[in-house]
């Protein structure tokens, strides 16, 4: 595009067909004697007025330009309305003496927590049956949502943790979108606020007791890197750090065994990790570590009683890559080496282990083989034994143990869900196998998952790797011709795409889109060697992987350039950003949310959030000139050409921290300034975080603006 209206300060006022033009103010970054012009970094100011109206300007130019998808944009919101039962109830989760769940009203962005008295006349693990008109008998509103809500642009929860008695409530707001929260503690037995007020600190809170809180704060990076103790009544001023990590490398983060015996720390970088431990009866003790970190090696604890034996029951990676779970008593004099446990689980080159969760008679263990989660129990009536795996007969789904507090619970709380059936909740009775369902996901206007499809393919990478593509649509669809379709990546952080159903995707299957999933290297749908695969020197694997997967699709006859979008968020917005530049012709559309473009930059810059941390994902380029090199030969911003892009739609929010507006609001005006061909359009959330914005009904509205883009750039449709 012409770039003739660049000035040197300030920012062209646009016009509906006339895109604001950022100023141009060289700025020369040198490190490792490289030298890089950035025309752009003076958007990083975010208190400037001028970088204010320059976001605003590129928010007026992008209204102006999707104006004609206002009616597509409200029937998909309508329609995403229409499907979800908008006055509805939790599942009762059992925690001491009450049920636990949340409800929410039609009309109302956000819910209510609330909590009704375990019946002691019926089966204590049986949860009880919520009406679907009214509110249970006995129900006490924990926290009306939409009241502290009130008179803020952002709202979320953060912390909300009931003591083991059920008399106090420790919850956390954050109302700007930032992820730093303000603790209030509340009586629910009166229902006054105590005085107590804790500014400043990171997610989550917990109790010891009715007297102490355990919780994080952030240094100046905004890394979680204290634990401080809280003694209920005292000003915050009184609270005392009772860990610190000073490596850059490392978060912090604490909590407890579900048996309440132990409170836990866990110190993690993205490959080491360490365990403090303290036994809750001593809450002002001194916290000991499990094993000394050790660079490579990561391991997570949790506590088993065996026998009348107290164990550590421990997954970890010192055998294989993969991770293994062995166990050691607790209380000798000296621990094990972690590969001298007793091996409850091995290591195999075929699982990847996730972790697991102990109660007082049973152990579940998460895992993954062929890209699938999968989950395993063993008994613990008379010793360790070992795991059978809970079989399902979908092809593609998805299962997770949650929603189980208690130590001593016989069942397991069970989630299920695939692309097509909506998610399912499960009582797993662990004595007998049985499994009774609680509650499946409701879904309004007669959906029928018989006329959907959902299967796998598998796509050659240019070195000769498989990799699994995820594919759905319906049934009914002409597949013998090329069809309109959303290729969806990420691929990073051995974070998996894993099956789930979308009530917002229906908007897009039933206008005859297929959606596709590309589970490329740096995820973790295929173990840990997937995920090492797609990180550090070997990240331009995730690029290359998702054109193969594009380029497969498009061989297969199952769509066309001109009828492909793609999106990716946050580190699957790098992903977008890089395979723009390398293979801008496979695409119509791209759709990057709040994407990590300028990586380099910001990999460069160790006062940022999350930067040292980061090192051991992408490469330290601070102190490397080979990753210096590496990063700066795939970094999407750095590399735009003068060359035919696809229409981009990036959005982002003023106030996250995790990927600074800033990178977007870069490469778009780069992308203005530099390419040949291509509308470039930026939306930038003045007041929200990483997540977007918040209350349910304004992040339907903005999924169904997303949608409608990403519908009218594949179809062509404006209804």
């Amino acid at each position: 595009m012409n770039n003739s209206n660049v000035t040197t300060s300030g920012t062209a006022v646009p016009s509906d067909k006339t895109p604001p033009v950022a100023a141009t103010k060289p700025h020369t970054r040198t490190f490792h004697g490289r030298e890089f012009v950035d025309n752009y970094e003076w958007l990083r100011d975010k208190e400037s007025s001028e970088v204010r109206d320059h976001l605003e300007a590129e928010n007026a130019y992008t209204e102006a330009q999707t104006a004609h998808l206002k009616e597509l944009t409200d029937n998909i919101f309508e329609e995403i309305k229409s499907r979800v039962k908008q006055t509805d109830m939790s599942v009762p989760t059992r925690a001491g003496d009450y049920w636990y769940y949340g409800r929410s009203e039609e009309g109302k962005n956000y819910g209510y927590s609330c909590r009704i008295p375990v019946d002691a006349s019926h089966d204590p693990w049986v949860p009880p049956q919520i009406p679907e008109e009214g509110v249970p008998e006995g129900e006490q509103v924990l926290l009306d949502l939409n009241e502290l809500a009130d008179g803020h642009e952002f709202f979320s929860l953060g912390a909300s943790s009931v003591t083991k008695s059920g008399r106090l409530l420790a919850y956390s707001v954050d109302t700007a979108g930032d992820e730093r929260f303000e603790l209030r503690i509340k009586d629910l037995d009166t229902g006054d606020m105590l005085d107590d007020k804790l500014e400043g600190i990171f997610y989550g809170a917990t109790w010891v007791g009715e007297e102490y809180l355990f919780y994080q704060r952030v240094d100046d990076a905004w890394r979680p890197d204290t634990v401080w103790r809280h003694k209920v009544g005292t000003s915050q001023d009184e609270d005392v750090v009772v860990f610190k990590e000073e490596d850059a490398h490392f978060n912090v983060g604490v909590g407890a065994t579900r048996s309440e015996k132990y409170l836990i720390i866990e110190v993690a970088s993205k490959i080491t990790s360490e365990t403090w431990v303290l036994d809750q009866d001593n809450p002002e003790g001194e916290f000991e570590v499990l094993w000394s970190r050790e660079r490579g090696v990561e391991y997570e604890v949790d506590h088993a009683v065996v026998d009348g034996e107290d164990y550590w029951v421990v997954t970890h990676n010192a055998t294989g890559r993969n991770f293994e779970v062995g166990a050691t008593p607790v209380g000798v004099d000296k621990l094990p080496a972690l590969q001298d446990l007793q091996v409850l689980m091995p290591h195999r080159e075929d699982v990847r282990v996730e972790g697991v969760d102990t109660y007082r008679d049973q152990i579940v263990v998460a895992y993954r083989r062929d890209a699938i989660g999968r989950l395993g129990i063993m008994r613990l009536d008379g010793g360790f034994g070992s795991f059978r795996e809970i079989t399902f007969d979908e092809e593609l789904y998805t299962v997770s143990a949650l929603g189980n507090p208690e130590w001593d619970a016989p069942v397991i709380r069970l989630g299920y869900s695939s692309f097509i059936e909506p998610a399912s909740l499960y009582d797993y009775r662990v004595a007998d196998g049985k499994f009774t369902l609680l509650k499946q996901q409701e879904v309004l206007g007669g959906y029928d998952p018989e006329q959907y499809t959902a299967y796998r393919w598998w796509t050659t990478a240019p070195d000769g790797v498989e990799i699994p593509v995820s594919i759905i649509h319906r049934k009914d669809l002409d597949t013998s011709k090329p069809n309109p379709m959303l290729l969806y990546g990420y691929g990073s952080y051995e974070s998996t795409t894993d099956p789930a159903f979308s009530y917002t995707r229906l908007s897009l299957l039933d206008r005859g889109m297929i959606f596709a999933v590309a589970h490329v290297r740096g995820g973790g749908e295929m173990g840990r060697g997937w995920y090492e695969d797609g990180k550090l020197d070997k990240k331009k694997n995730t690029f290359t992987d998702f054109i193969a997967v594009a380029d497969n699709l498009i061989a297969r006859d199952l769509t066309r350039p001109d009828m492909l979008v793609a999106e990716g968020g946050s580190a699957g917005g790098m992903l977008m950003g890089a395979v723009a530049n390398m293979a801008p012709d496979r695409f119509v559309g791209i759709q990057a949310v709040v994407p990590f473009v300028d990586p380099l930059t910001s990999m460069l810059m160790p006062e940022l959030p999350l930067t040292v941390i980061e090192w051991d994902e992408w490469g330290d380029p601070y102190n490397e000139p080979a990753f210096y090199d590496y990063m700066a030969s795939y970094a999407p911003y750095e590399n735009v050409e003068a060359k035919d892009y696809p229409d981009i739609l990036a959005v982002t929010s003023l106030n996250d921290t995790r990927v600074l507006y800033v990178e977007p609001a870069k490469w778009i005006a780069k992308l203005r300034a530099t390419a040949t061909g291509g509308t470039f359009l930026l939306k930038t959330e003045m007041s929200a975080g990483h997540g977007g914005v918040s209350g349910r009904y304004d992040r339907w509205k903005q999924g169904a603006y997303e949608y409608a883009w990403i519908i009218n750039k594949a179809t062509g449709k404006l209804a």
